[in-house]
């Protein structure tokens, strides 16, 4: 029988398995779903009351979405999952010899089963004034940081004295996250900031990749990769590929070539990795620190105890996507009640999908594997973007998200409202000119 210590006591005792989960997203959320009808007690712990839809993050921060369109209440999944119990706060460590997880409150929580899926945030590499002066997109904090950043350079720039002012947009990483982004720069630019801002003029506002390969979207097939590289080149988004990043400044970006880019705005997509708390919870970790787990999901030397999605890494380490983690927390919940009752648990077998990457209005580019088929399926242009625009909206959790974030993108890039939609912003200050003499 597991013990629940809240606030320093006992405040539930139950003949019923305790299963924790830390982190609400899709790893966690796919564990703690599978285990509805379960005989089991679960409990989510989570930093925030919310769940963010990544995948759609960069429309939230180049304006095409609100925050609450890509979020989801967490205690919301308490209406239909009567075994569920969630709870916000920060792990800080776990005791694994009482079985025993630390909250930053001094709360503690017993468990029979732990399964870890809390995760990961921004990897700077360690690129000297990253972390000071670029912005990551990894939360809806991020987000909204970059949007507000964004429409407050346009104001300034709309209130400069010189007359080739505007704006530069340097994007760190040619990969999905990287592309999307710049991708969607490049429609705001184009589908209504001229006449909301005839101030300026031109061309100045830019938007650069930056990548350290000579290739964006390595991942996808040849012939893909140079469709979005064409697009991208079409809606005027310089590609600065071959060099990676040496340093970031307050208004620039220096790369490795020892060429210095001109940045108002940096926006970094260029890696992730695990949360610094990761190193107090005693967990074995691979060369890149993912919590190192076995074909089943549970945690290497910790019977268990198990870790799916970004933050967990096998011996032949799975893509930090969406679909890893949801397969992930799948299997750890059958492999959860596989243990309770006294079966051997079986290894996750994953079935790739595919991936996917949005370029603009009506253009993307997206692999599908399909049953039996050889060969995935390969798509571009407007069929590859309906594809990717019922696969997102689909994934959402709840129907007022699935048709306000519909209505959102409808309005960004549908046929006859694309040319003049209306950024969504959020708090931008007054802007004033500079007093001349």
């Amino acid at each position: 029988m597991a013990r629940l210590v809240y606030g320093g006591l006992v405040t539930e005792q139950s003949p019923l398995p305790h299963v924790v989960v830390v982190g609400g997203g899709f790893g966690g959320l796919a564990t703690v779903r599978a285990l509805a009808d379960a005989p089991v007690r679960v409990t989510l712990v989570d930093r925030r009351v919310y769940k963010t839809f990544q995948p759609l993050l960069y429309q939230v921060a180049t304006g095409g979405l609100n925050a609450g369109d890509v979020t989801t209440w967490l205690r919301a999944l308490r209406l239909r999952q009567k075994n569920l119990r969630v709870v916000h706060e920060h792990l800080v460590g776990i005791d694994h010899e009482d079985r025993r997880i630390r909250l930053l409150g001094g709360q503690e929580i017993g468990y029979d089963y732990l399964v870890v899926a809390n995760g990961v945030t921004v990897n700077y590499f360690g690129t000297p004034g990253a972390e000071e002066h670029a912005l990551g997109m990894y939360s809806r904090s991020q987000a909204l940081k970059i949007r507000d950043q964004l429409f407050i350079r346009l104001e300034q720039s709309a209130f400069a004295q010189h007359r080739d002012a505007g704006l530069r947009v340097v994007v760190v990483g040619g990969g999905p996250t990287g592309v999307e982004v710049a991708g969607a720069l490049a429609e705001l630019r184009t589908a209504g900031l001229a006449p909301s801002y005839p101030e300026i003029h031109g061309d100045a506002f830019e938007v650069t990749i930056v990548q350290r390969g000579t290739e964006l979207l390595k991942t996808f097939d040849p012939a893909l990769r140079a469709y979005a590289a064409e697009e991208l080149a079409r809606r005027q988004v310089t590609l600065r590929l071959g060099s990676g990043v040496a340093e970031v400044g307050p208004d620039k970006v220096v790369l490795t070539d020892g060429t210095t880019l001109p940045a108002d705005l940096t926006v970094w997509s260029a890696g992730i990795g695990p949360h610094p708390e990761v190193d107090a919870w005693d967990l074995p970790r691979t060369e890149h620190g993912r919590v190192a787990v076995g074909d089943d999901l549970q945690v290497d030397g910790r019977p268990g105890v198990f870790a799916v999605g970004d933050i967990a890494a096998q011996a032949d380490p799975l893509p930090q996507l969406a679909q890893p983690a949801i397969q992930g927390g799948r299997q750890a919940a059958r492999n959860i009640l596989a243990l309770i009752e006294g079966r051997p648990t079986e290894p996750l077998k994953y079935h790739d999908k595919g991936t996917m990457a949005v370029i603009g209005r009506r253009s993307a580019i997206a692999e599908i594997n399909v049953p039996g088929l050889r060969r995935p399926l390969r798509l571009t242009r407007a069929t590859a973007w309906f594809a990717w625009l019922f696969v997102h909206i689909t994934s959402l959790v709840g129907v007022r998200n699935r048709v306000t974030t519909t209505a959102g993108l409808v309005v960004r890039y549908g046929f006859r409202n694309y040319k003049r939609p209306v950024p969504i912003v959020g708090d931008v200050p007054t802007i004033r000119p500079a007093k001349t003499d």
